[in-house]
């Protein structure tokens, strides 16, 4: 993970993270799916957000997001090989194989790669 990636990824943690504590859930969620555009393609970043994303799906009582951490965590395994969807924001309610648009702010983080 180059240096500004890597900066934009550990920003919107920290904010997610912020947002937990303050447990504002569903602020927290948007900057977890902003990391997650930014860290996917990076094992450990990509296992770290799950986890984050599965606490905070526990903290909502939200069944369905805390079983679709779950299989996202194991299948974070496909960022080792490149098998990722790029845009993708890595919650319960989208298909976890499907790319999606890259929010305009994030995307010149990813211009290279395109």
């Amino acid at each position: 993970m180059n240096r500004d990636l890597r900066a934009a990824y550990d920003a919107e943690m920290s904010i997610a993270k912020s947002l937990y504590r303050e447990r504002d859930y569903d602020r927290c969620f948007m900057h977890l799916e902003r990391a997650h555009i930014l860290g996917q393609r990076n094992y450990i970043p990509h296992v770290i957000n799950h986890w984050w994303m599965l606490k905070a799906g526990w903290r909502k009582s939200d069944a369905r997001e805390v079983l679709g951490q779950i299989v996202r965590i194991v299948g974070s395994a496909g960022s080792l090989v490149g098998a990722v969807p790029l845009g993708n924001t890595g919650r319960a309610n989208v298909s976890a194989i499907k790319p999606m648009p890259i929010p305009a702010d994030l995307a010149r983080y990813f211009d290279r790669i395109r």
